[in-house]
């Protein structure tokens, strides 16, 4: 996709579906497809942070998921548990989580993992057992697949497909640019 290319509408935010962290105000919304044992997400996940605090509300970040199950056999359900956790409102606590104990993604490790973020474990339990998320994760996976993702961490500035695998200073370039020209 080039620069003046108009995004696909699937790249547009829904509130009812989508992870949203900023407002919607933002000048500039990333959408990142991403895989929680994907180690270059991890990575990615931390020069977020960075990014999000530097440029404020002028950022709006959606994360969707993209789990690359033949490469990472516990990414989907960790993408399932993220979503329970966001359906008691601490789905950004969890992702964060799971970044940053890529190595315990197994059933029990994301029991912990909701147990000491305080969620409900009758509800989570319950929820996890019947793969109430497995659809809206599968929703994202069909998106990303839709707009021809290879891989994790795909990004988009303001729709616009950008290119980090060569270094992620490229996305907080490619914010710059769309702060400069929106």
């Amino acid at each position: 996709m080039n620069d003046h290319a108009r995004p696909d509408p699937v790249l547009r935010p829904d509130e009812a579906t989508d992870h949203i962290f900023g407002p919607a105000s933002a000048q500039v919304t990333l959408v990142e497809y991403g895989d929680f044992q994907c180690p270059s997400c991890a990575q990615a996940h931390g020069a977020l942070k960075i990014m999000l605090a530097h440029f404020g509300s002028e950022l709006r970040f959606v994360y969707r998921h993209y789990p690359q199950r033949a490469a990472h056999p516990d990414a989907e359900l960790a993408a399932e548990a993220a979503e329970a956790a966001g359906a008691q409102g601490r789905f950004w606590p969890f992702h964060d989580l799971l970044f940053e104990h890529q190595q315990h993604l197994k059933e029990k490790h994301l029991l912990d993992h909701a147990r000491l973020l305080g969620l409900d474990m009758a509800r989570y339990q319950y929820e996890m057992k019947d793969h109430v998320y497995l659809q809206r994760v599968q929703e994202h996976l069909q998106s990303g697949q839709h707009l021809g993702l290879r891989g994790t961490p795909t990004f988009y500035v303001n729709g616009v497909y950008t290119d980090v695998s060569f270094g992620l200073q490229h996305l907080h370039e490619a914010i710059d640019r769309a702060l400069l020209t929106g």
